[in-house]
């Protein structure tokens, strides 16, 4: 076998995939804050590698393009349409300027606006778009910095706030040839773990260049185009006008800066602004969050998750943790909301306690919020009625559940706009009842619905629930009586488009008319299949037969199974069936089910959960436990006649990379295998990997017993390797997968290993794409015929 490392060109899949790849994606849609309007936008589905290529700088967890002071791989569209929802048949095409790079899109609160950003080669420019007329008007030149938080916001219908590139800032820092000295970290003896984060800062370049590329001030501009600045040149991560457009809250950042963590947890200032510039209140003077716990129920200490009450005129809301942020130290209660009105001279007014950690609030009126907390190590997640107006008034507890329960969610409520400008809750007409959107998931398969509940009494009432053969999903609620939706409907033959319709009039009508990107794949055969594992554990897959293929006479198939396990603590919870069976299934990017062209079945989805009850950690058991998932799988699609025991193959990608490697080495089930993007050595992952809260030194036979790199020996099928050249994703470094290879090299492995340039954790451009696709159709080929 050719040992040998060798640079090629980009590869281009056989057909009808390197066709289906050329198809354009559906659109995506906009609905306007009165669910009037529908902006229609048209984006590429793959991008040349050109745009991954630009040059790109790496600070502080992030990477941005330093020449548009924006972010890296900003993935923008190219067209714009206007569709009144009365009138879906008469579309508007906005003229935007040659080769539009659209982003930051954003709809006025009186639907009359739509704001947005174009990327021209030296920065982002600020437009608007007039509903009324289609017309468009440049506010700006390529000033606005949007290299870190959002570049702009409404202040009100007339007027945005921006961040925009500073008017005095020079050159960027050089770069010197000659080091300067060795960069030093040190520790002083305090507990710093941290999760394997990426594009960290390494040294004072880096520094500067932070410094550099987020410095902004902040300025009003009207729709004239006249400018007043606000804040003089920071680090503005965040402002955030107050619903009354009189405020706004400002998040800075600080030096020190860290080499440990991600922006997000450098010091910063929350402070607020009155429409003339001057500092009214500080919120908060944060330090460096380095010290956090690794569980993922620690948050930092002192005042976070600061924001506006969005039905009151200018309140300020956030939470402290009673903690210290830390989980493990036992209290009552966990975190306090407080509230506070403007001018903000009182005393903060303290509105809830909660037993576990703070999760969300959703406003609605003086009388009702509902505000929810969760704990990760108990799966629970609770629900409370408060009354923000009267906070001596007792919380009332909506639901108390497992989060991992699927079957009976209870869905998530619906809002609309408020008398300020944000959204709320949607209340009935009697004042005490909200609506809830869920999924549907049950024994019988997932169907989406849409609840009424009361929320003095606690009764529900099923509204509708979409049927068979379809997948309907709401979209939008347009009335207070929940009469008119807009849903997306979709079924195995039909691709999902947006419906209109009353619940209690025959009226439906078809606001979009979107066709089958790959009609090629029109005969595919989709099925939810269910199975048991040894121990009685439900599972279940996605089986897909290629097109026009008859299990009762054209014999088995080779076949691939694509997987992806996750952690349960109830075995009950893990074997619900919570994929839905009527969607419409295409493939895109690099998708698996591109196999079913060349003649392959596809068990995708293969449920794998890794269950640790009581006391017990999932990953103890983690490789026992995916054996016999695995085994399941098997045994099903040979038993049905679908498959050969000598022709299954394993792929996977991220964690499912990490799973294939696992079975390869634990298991002979498997012919072949396709890992891509994985990581494979959990030692560099020493605080924590994906459900696993536990560092290496208080679990190291699990760490060592999962990772196949320790178990590389073991893999006797041939495996082939991709991965991302400029992989951010915390712990799967490209160097997860040049390890591996060097290893199953050295032990005389089958193995292939394929690095591709300018690729993040997915893989984007059109070149990169149709040559993964390539790698796996001749593995394939050439392992698992």
């Amino acid at each position: 076998m050719n040992n040998s490392s060798t640079e090629q060109t980009w590869q281009t899949p056989p057909q009808p995939i390197n066709k289906i790849l050329e198809a354009a994606p559906p659109p995506q849609i906009r609905i306007s804050p009165d669910r009037k309007y529908m902006l229609e936008l048209e984006q590429s589905q793959l991008v040349p590698i050109a745009l991954l290529a630009e040059e790109e700088v790496a600070v502080a967890g992030f990477r941005l393009n330093p020449q548009t002071n924006g972010p890296a791989r900003h993935n923008t569209y190219y067209s714009m349409k206007i569709k009144a929802v009365d009138a879906p048949e008469n579309v508007r095409t906005i003229e935007l300027p040659e080769n539009p790079r659209i982003g930051f899109i954003k709809w006025s609160t009186n639907s009359q606006k739509v704001a947005f950003t174009l990327t021209q080669e030296t920065g982002l420019e600020l437009w608007v778009l007039q509903i009324a007329d289609g017309t468009i008007k440049r506010l700006t030149e390529p000033v606005l910095n949007a290299a870190y938080g959002s570049p702009y916001r409404w202040l009100d219908d007339e007027t945005l706030i921006c961040k925009f590139v500073s008017q005095t800032r020079g050159e960027a820092p050089a770069k010197s040839h000659i080091p300067r000295g060795p960069s030093i970290q040190e520790n002083l003896g305090s507990k710093k773990p941290t999760r394997t984060y990426t594009n960290l800062l390494k040294n004072t370049r880096d520094e500067a260049l932070f410094e550099y590329y987020l410095t902004s001030t902040l300025e009003k501009i009207t729709i004239e185009g006249n400018r007043t600045q606000l804040v003089a040149p920071c680090l503005i991560s965040e402002a955030i006008p107050s619903p009354d457009s009189n405020f706004i809250l400002i998040y800075t950042i600080h030096k020190p800066f860290s080499y440990q963590v991600p922006a997000a947890r450098f010091p910063k200032q929350i402070y607020v602004i009155d429409s003339s510039g001057k500092q009214v209140y500080q919120v908060a003077n944060l330090p460096l969050d380095e010290e956090r716990s690794i569980k993922f129920d620690a948050v930092r200490k002192g005042r976070r998750r600061t924001s506006w009450r969005s039905d009151a005129k200018a309140t300020l809301t956030w939470v402290e943790a009673q903690d210290e942020g830390n989980p493990t130290i036992e209290v009552s209660d966990r975190d306090v909301l407080y509230i506070l009105e403007a001018p903000f001279t009182d005393m903060p007014t303290e509105l809830w306690r909660c037993k576990y950690r703070f999760n969300s609030v959703l406003w609605g009126k003086a009388d009702a919020a509902l505000v929810y907390e969760k704990w990760y190590d108990t799966r629970r997640y609770r629900a409370w009625r408060i009354c923000p107006n009267h906070p001596q008034t007792p919380p009332k507890l909506i639901f108390d559940r497992s989060f991992e329960d699927k079957y009976n969610a209870p869905g998530t409520p619906l809002t609309k706009l408020g008398d300020y400008r944000y959204k709320v809750l949607r209340f009935a007409p009697d004042g005490q009842s909200i609506y809830l959107s869920g999924r549907g998931a049950s024994p019988d398969g997932v169907y989406p619905f849409l609840d009424k509940l009361n929320l003095e009494t606690q009764e529900t009432e099923r509204l509708w629930q979409c049927q068979d053969p379809y997948y309907e999903e709401i979209l939008a609620v347009t009335d207070d009586e929940a009469q008119n939706l807009i849903t997306v409907r979709q079924s195995k033959t039909e691709p999902a488009n947006l419906i209109r319709f009353s619940r209690n009039h025959n009226n439906e009508k078809i606001l979009t008319h979107y066709q089958d990107p790959a009609p090629e794949l029109a005969g595919i055969h989709k099925e939810l299949v269910q199975y048991q594992r040894a121990d009685g554990v439900q599972l279940s897959a996605k089986l897909y037969l290629p097109p026009n293929y008859n299990v009762e006479t054209d014999g088995p198939l080779p076949t691939i199974l694509w997987v992806y396990p996750e952690e349960f603590k109830d075995k009950e919870f893990a074997g619900q069936i919570t994929t839905p069976e009527n969607t419409f299934s295409r493939p895109a990017r690099a998708s698996v089910l591109f196999l079913l062209t060349q003649g392959y079945a596809v068990l995708s989805g293969a449920t794998l959960p890794i269950i640790g009850e009581g006391d017990n950690e999932p990953n103890d058991t983690y490789v026992e436990q995916l054996i016999a998932g695995a085994q399941a799988a098997v045994d099903y699609i040979v038993n049905r006649g679908i498959a050969e025991r000598k022709h299954i193959g394993i792929g996977g990608h991220s964690y499912g990379a990490f799973t294939t490697a696992n079975l390869l080495a634990h298991t002979d089930l498997f012919c072949m295998g396709i890992a891509r993007s994985g990581a494979y050595n959990r030692t560099l992952t020493p605080f924590g990997f994906q459900g696993e809260q536990r560092n290496f030194w208080e679990a190291q036979d699990t760490y060592i017993n999962m990772s196949p790199f320790t178990h590389a020996s073991k893999i006797k099928a041939p495996l082939l390797l991709i991965h991302g050249e400029n992989d951010s994703n915390a712990g799967t470094y490209p160097m997860q997968t040049k390890r591996l290879y060097q290893a199953l090299k050295g032990l005389g492995a089958t193995v292939r290993w394929v690095e591709l340039p300018t690729e993040a954790h997915g893989y984007r451009s059109r070149e990169a794409v149709g040559h993964v696709l390539w790698e796996m159709v001749n593995w394939c080929d050439k392992y698992l015929q």
